[in-house]
């Protein structure tokens, strides 16, 4: 059994790979070849928590395995993060255990990559300005992702504390300015920020939408990570309204998204309109952009197939480079 940290995962799968394990994923989703039951959630109220076990299966990519991931807000009194979350991947030839990982690192990597999967396939090619909304735990693998696959020459991070927004980007700097060759900064005004943007990811959990859609400009395309519930609804109505193709992860997701729900609630939006899954567009079913001047949207809440695939290349990579160590019974 191989017992993987966050750091050894970091240099084991670069995010290029960790888009193409999202991409690989997401098809064999689309094309009703994995099994990913419903997640289970068991309530602990005597610690006021939640104990979910997200399983699945992926036969043709080798991938069998379990997030656990547990809420326990009290754990911030404990000094101890309060989304404790860990990976346990099985060997699908003989349903051992083959590795531990960290879930939480696991969830990032896989969330940053799937919405740089959606960039990749459809945002146009000449995208040269970003801007990321949401300074949190999921921003920087959003950050790397598009910067993967777009040749980026602004970013601008904004965030509702300008001197958080302005910390990060000095520390994405640090990370990836010179690698990537381009700027990162606070953006001053966020409405100027988005009118340039090609390229917009809105990664919060606010239940208000987090820019003004009509300052969106043809062409560009746009992702929506951060709601994950009913309540959450970062993304204008207006996008949706807007935009030529709109595509998702999972659809049977969408029902847990505000970003859907509250507009449809509303009458400003059917479901119809969805164009499909990423999955689809993969496996060549859809059709993707269709003109510089279309608007893109890609809405994610997760799956577990993209932590099973995620994580079973990150596995197998460990494995070839021989990092982490081993736990024997």
């Amino acid at each position: 059994m191989r017992v993987l940290k966050a750091d050894e995962m970091k240099n084991v799968l670069p995010m290029k790979e960790a888009i193409q394990a999202d991409k690989d994923a997401l098809s064999l989703y689309s094309a009703d070849k994995v099994n990913i039951p419903l997640r289970v959630n068991l309530n602990v109220p005597e610690q006021e928590g939640q104990s979910l076990y997200m399983p699945g299966y992926a036969a043709e990519a080798r991938a069998l395995g379990v997030k656990i991931v547990s809420v326990y807000p009290k754990n911030i009194e404990k000094g101890l993060t309060s989304v404790p979350a860990t990976m346990v991947l099985v060997d699908t030839e003989t349903g051992q255990v083959s590795s531990i990982m960290d879930g939480t690192y696991l969830t990032q990597l896989r969330t940053g990559a799937v919405a740089g999967a959606a960039t990749d396939l459809l945002a146009r090619e000449d995208s040269s300005i970003f801007t990321l909304v949401g300074t949190g735990g999921q921003a920087e693998t959003q950050l790397e992702a598009v910067l993967a696959v777009r040749p980026i020459k602004q970013v601008y991070v904004s965030d509702l504390n300008m001197e958080r927004a302005t910390e990060f980007a000095e520390k994405m700097t640090a990370l990836y300015g010179e690698k990537y060759d381009t700027t990162i900064e606070a953006a001053s005004s966020l409405e100027e920020a988005i009118r340039q943007s090609d390229i917009v990811t809105s990664v919060t959990t606010s239940p208000v939408k987090t820019f003004d859609g009509k300052w969106v400009k043809s062409g560009a395309h746009i992702n929506g990570v951060g709601s994950f519930t009913p309540k959450m609804a970062e993304i204008d109505s207006i996008i949706l309204q807007n935009a030529g193709k709109i595509y998702c992860d999972t659809k049977d997701a969408l029902v847990e998204s505000g970003d859907f729900t509250q507009p449809i609630e509303k009458g400003l939006f059917d479901i119809e309109n969805v164009t499909g899954e990423l999955g689809d567009l993969l496996n060549g079913e859809t059709a993707g952009r269709e003109s510089e001047e279309e608007i893109t949207f890609f809405k994610t809440t997760g799956n577990a197939v993209l932590d099973i695939v995620t994580a079973q290349r990150i596995y197998e990579a460990a494995i070839e480079k021989e990092i982490g160590a081993t736990l024997e019974f």
